[in-house]
């Protein structure tokens, strides 16, 4: 995870939230950029699938994977809910790792994909919707910890080497930017057609 999100972070050539209200203002900062661009999508851009087959640059799975808005919506609410899930499991003392079994760090592409494949039929205002709540969800959960808690190593076994605050920002601030590039590059292609 948190090499996948460092090298996302490297890609947009941007810095990593390492305080609190960094990580909440950045994150509420993304993900408005985010509904900016969705809101000013327009139904050439909706309606158009996805084709980024042409740009060698774009050589990682996602490129080939998400397909519509949705699909990317999606895969930012099911991360959203991994976070969510993990954090919750181990405070109640059920030590789980992020990524869910069978699938771990050298596997997480084919859980990517068994999400995109999960939603198929799920609509994009649901898509929309259930974004909307998960983002409020995380930033919610983010609260209740201190900066301490979330930027400060060792502070839970069960994250390991990293920092809680970490996997807050990868599945926030850094995979809004994400998403926001992969949205830019769909309208870059929409208005060369």
């Amino acid at each position: 995870m948190i090499y996948y999100i460092y090298e996302i972070e490297r890609e947009l050539n941007m810095s990593r939230p390492r305080t609190k209200t960094d990580l909440l203002a950045t994150a509420t900062s993304n993900y408005e950029k985010l509904s900016t661009i969705i809101i000013g999508l327009t139904e050439k851009e909706i309606s158009t699938s996805f084709d980024f087959l042409g740009d060698e640059k774009k050589k990682e799975a996602h490129w080939k994977r998400d397909l519509n808005l949705r699909d990317v919506l999606i895969h930012l609410y099911e991360w959203h809910q991994l976070l969510i899930n993990w954090v919750r499991s181990n405070q109640n003392g059920d030590n789980q790792p992020f990524i869910p079994t069978p699938y771990n760090w050298k596997t997480y592409g084919e859980m990517n994909l068994e999400f995109w494949q999960k939603h198929q039929s799920t609509s994009l205002e649901d898509a929309k919707a259930m974004l909307e709540k998960s983002h409020a969800e995380v930033l919610k959960l983010a609260e209740a910890f201190t900066n301490e808690e979330l930027f400060s190593k060792g502070v839970y076994k069960w994250v390991g080497g990293s920092t809680l605050g970490s996997y807050f920002v990868s599945v926030t601030a850094s995979h809004y930017d994400w998403a926001i590039k992969k949205l830019k590059a769909h309208k870059k292609n929409c208005a060369a057609v």
